[in-house]
C-alpha cells in the first residue's frame, strides 16, 4: 500500500477553459495503470473548450449543476450523484450552469501516447454555451 501525496490545486489555463476553473489531481496512475482522476471546480458559467479523449472520459457530478454538450447537439444537465460517459473521440465540452458553481470528478485512462489522450479544440462561444 502507498498513500498518494496530495497535489497542489491548479488553475485551469485560459487556453483550455472559459471562466474560473480549478482542479485537484486526486490520482495519476503509474504504469501499468493509465488512470487519472481530477476533482474539477467550475465557477458559474465556466466551461472547457471543445475536446475529445482518446480512451473516453467519465464525469461524476458532486456539487451544483453541470452541462455536458456534444458536437452532435446532445445536452445533458446533471446534478450531484449523476454520472455521464463520453466515449472515445466524441467532441464535447462540460461546465457549470450560468447560476451555479459546479464540481465534478473527471476520470479517464490516458492513452499510451500522451498527445492522443486529450485533443483540445476551439473555444466554446457564448452563443454555443447559451444554446
Amino acid at each position: 500500500m502507498e498513500q498518494v501525496p496530495k497535489a497542489a490545486t491548479t488553475k485551469g489555463p485560459a487556453e483550455l477553459f472559459t471562466g474560473d476553473v480549478w482542479f485537484d489531481t486526486l490520482y495519476r496512475g503509474t504504469a501499468p495503470s493509465r488512470t487519472r482522476l481530477n476533482a474539477v471546480h467550475f465557477a458559474p458559467g465556466a466551461r472547457t473548450f471543445w475536446h475529445t479523449h482518446g480512451l473516453g472520459q467519465t464525469l461524476h457530478v458532486t456539487e451544483g449543476t453541470a452541462l455536458v454538450v456534444t458536437r452532435a447537439g446532445d445536452v445533458a444537465v446533471l446534478w450531484p450523484g449523476d454520472t455521464v460517459w463520453c466515449p472515445p473521440g466524441e467532441e464535447h465540452w462540460h461546465g457549470a450552469a450560468p447560476d451555479s458553481f459546479m464540481e465534478h470528478l473527471g476520470m479517464m485512462d490516458n492513452a499510451d501516447d500522451p498527445t492522443t489522450s486529450t485533443t483540445w479544440l476551439e473555444h466554446v462561444t457564448d452563443d454555443d454555451y447559451l444554446a
